[in-house]
């Protein structure tokens, strides 16, 4: 095991395929991204949706953010909301930046273990395979913990965790790949010939899915939340609130029903 996560599963790959072949498919993983991701705010309007937004924003506005604010909201605004999920709570959040960090180790490593340690005579810092393992390790952790306990329609709706919807294709392929991807890597390291083949070539589905699907999945969220959150802070900052009424200076009121069971926040 200490091998196996210690090792470069690219470098060894490499014998067999090409380092420019490996280099080519990550290329095309990211065009894939950038074509599907564009398909996307043509088809949805997001990004003329925002605008719109910001210009009526500008309208209802009661004072003005000058721009030194405007570049503390921005960074408060990456540092809580995005880089630490300020907005999510307990579990949920726990298991959302295990599959966050996870996922942006596995990707980095295997960028630069694929550009940089690709060949059979490579010598790759023993560092970078094990955030690889590792980084993959966490993305299952947080993915699996997020769909068989967390997600809404299966902690709130009692739906059963194997019903699937379009909407679950991003979270299902990004563990998915990571699952086949640490497979792949151990039976390759242990030399169990066929079945390293075989999760190899799952483990490349399984990327074509991912990258590939960035139109029909929830992937290009990630760029998009972002930028609406900042949206959101610099809206309550000049004013505009998005056009929503300004919270009520008025005790809340429930009565004694909200006590019944404990709320849940999605």
């Amino acid at each position: 095991m200490n091998f196996m996560i210690t090792s470069n599963p690219f470098s060894e790959l490499s014998q067999f395929v090409p380092s420019i072949a490996m280099q080519l498919f990550v290329i095309t993983m990211i065009i894939l991204v950038v074509v599907g991701t564009l398909f996307d705010m043509i088809h949805k309007k997001n990004v003329k949706y925002f605008f719109e937004n910001a210009q009526k924003a500008k309208k209802s506005a009661s004072r003005s953010v000058n721009t030194g604010e405007k570049i503390s909201i921005v960074f408060n605004t990456v540092t809580s909301d995005v880089l630490t999920t300020s907005e999510l709570d307990g579990k949920r959040r726990i298991a959302h930046l295990l599959g966050m960090y996870g996922t942006i180790i596995f990707w980095i490593t295997s960028v630069i273990m694929i550009f940089c340690y690709s060949t059979p005579s490579s010598v790759t810092p023993s560092f970078l395979p094990l955030l690889w393992h590792l980084g993959a390790i966490m993305t299952c952790l947080g993915g699996y913990w997020f769909w068989f306990f967390l997600r809404v329609d299966v902690a709130a709706e009692a739906n059963p965790w194997y019903r699937v919807v379009k909407a679950d294709l991003f979270v299902l392929s990004l563990v998915v790949t990571a699952t086949f991807g640490l497979v792949w890597s151990y039976l390759q390291a242990v030399n169990v010939s066929g079945w390293d083949t075989l999760f190899l070539v799952l483990f490349i589905i399984s990327n074509l899915v991912l990258f590939g699907g960035v139109y029909w999945s929830k992937f290009a969220h990630m760029f998009y939340k972002p930028g609406a959150a900042i949206q959101k802070k610099l809206a309550e900052a000049d004013g505009s609130r998005d056009n929503l009424p300004a919270p009520s200076d008025k005790p809340k009121q429930f009565g004694l029903g909200i006590k019944r069971e404990e709320p849940k926040h999605y």
